[in-house]
């Protein structure tokens, strides 16, 4: 174990305090058993360690924080490992990037059964189902998403200004008011700042990476997602992995994307089928949105109507130049989603979310293809401050 112990206290010393996700407050850290999901780079990492560090300021042995791919685990399995640490005073294990551990769901099962009075926290990639491993984990994790971060969450990481996520219904209402206090507590234009979230500032990588760094890192992480982790989900192969990200490819170039899944399948030298499978699996890992109509059913063989980036940052990393429709689009798309909102395909507009119908557009964009629906407002890019209908682009990045 003294190999284990060292790597946790390492990577202890190494995490920071000044800045915690939202997630971090939201957490029922008294159930025994979690799971934190969501896109690489996200920080699921930082949140299990400062969960250690700072919530509940213990050390070995009573927490200790482990990776699924560590090579103790070429010897070792997971379950021998928590019995070790359970015997010898363990009371806190946290596991990283679990699914790159073979029978995780088995073990994991074993170990909670096993040793009731020890918690358990892990981490997965997002294209994991957790509920469909090998076995029944539904009534034992209770499982959280962590997503990118919000516009508002970029501006309390650069700027150390913290504020207060507002809801739907509120920006609908009230949005004037609600962005007047924002910049009044913000002490500067949010628009300068806003334009430096949409092009690197999606992942917490930001705070120790230069800007012109992050289109590189992001490359890193689409190589990682296809070529690692659903290798280790899906047991995808080299070859599988360069059609796949050939996919993302053709998908930049004409986000949001309506895909014709024959022709894809032609382009590709593959069955309609794999092409349903990838996109769902894309899907999943958290590199791409799906939007689909109303009612539309959500099996692996049907086909969404359209399909974005999962965030602003992949579209400028994979296109230097996209179209600035496109990113107003996965701007909005990607904030109302991770804030835990069911968005669908209106026949008219961008969006359709609880009742409201929202279309996007510049400054200058009028309701002309909306005005007959029944509720509506304009998300509109390039204001500081809304009217009426109008609200700013901007403001939908404090949903979360």
């Amino acid at each position: 174990m003294d190999q284990l112990i060292a790597f946790h206290t390492n990577n202890l010393a190494r995490v920071p305090g000044g800045f915690f996700r939202e997630l971090f407050q939201s957490i029922n850290w008294n159930q025994r058993m979690l799971a934190i999901k969501g896109p690489r780079g996200a920080g699921k990492t930082t949140l299990m360690l400062q969960r250690i560090k700072f919530g509940l300021q213990a050390k070995p042995p009573e927490a200790l924080y482990i990776t699924a791919d560590h090579h103790w685990f070429y010897s070792s399995t997971l379950y021998e490992t928590a019995e070790v640490f359970y015997v010898n005073g363990g009371k806190y294990l946290f596991i990283d990037e679990v699914h790159k551990y073979p029978n995780w769901s088995r073990e994991l099962k074993n170990i909670y059964d096993g040793f009731p009075e020890l918690s358990i926290v892990f981490s997965a990639s997002s294209a994991l189902d957790i509920y469909k491993g090998e076995a029944d984990l539904s009534r034992r994790v209770l499982t959280y998403e962590l997503p990118g971060l919000s516009f508002r969450e970029y501006i309390e990481l650069k700027e150390n200004v913290r504020m207060d996520s507002v809801s739907l219904d509120a920006i609908q209402k009230d949005h004037e008011k609600l962005a007047a206090q924002i910049v009044s507590d913000l002490k500067m234009k949010p628009i300068p700042l806003f334009r430096e979230y949409l092009q690197y500032g999606y992942l917490p990588i930001i705070a120790e990476s230069l800007p012109e760094e992050i289109p590189l890192r992001l490359n890193a992480v689409i190589n990682a997602v296809v070529e690692s982790d659903l290798s280790y989900i899906k047991n995808y192969h080299s070859g599988t992995a360069h059609k796949i990200k050939k996919l993302l490819g053709v998908i930049a170039e004409s986000a949001p994307f309506k895909p014709n899944v024959s022709a894809l399948a032609r382009k590709l030298g593959v069955s309609r089928e794999s092409v349903y499978q990838w996109l769902q699996d894309l899907d999943h890992a958290r590199l791409l949105n799906s939007l689909s109509q109303a009612g539309k059913g959500t099996s692996t063989l049907q086909k969404p109507d359209k399909i974005y980036l999962e965030n602003t940052n992949l579209s400028y990393a994979l296109n230097p130049q996209p179209d600035t429709g496109s990113i107003r689009e996965a701007f909005l798309l990607n904030q109302l989603i991770n804030a835990g909102y069911e968005v669908t395909l209106p026949k008219a507009g961008d969006f359709y979310v609880d009742g409201i119908t929202i279309e996007a557009g510049g400054k200058s964009k009028t309701s002309e293809q909306v005005q007959h629906t029944k509720n509506y407002i304009i998300a509109a890019d390039n204001i500081e401050f809304g009217f009426g209908k109008k609200v700013p682009l901007w403001l939908f990045g404090f949903l979360y």
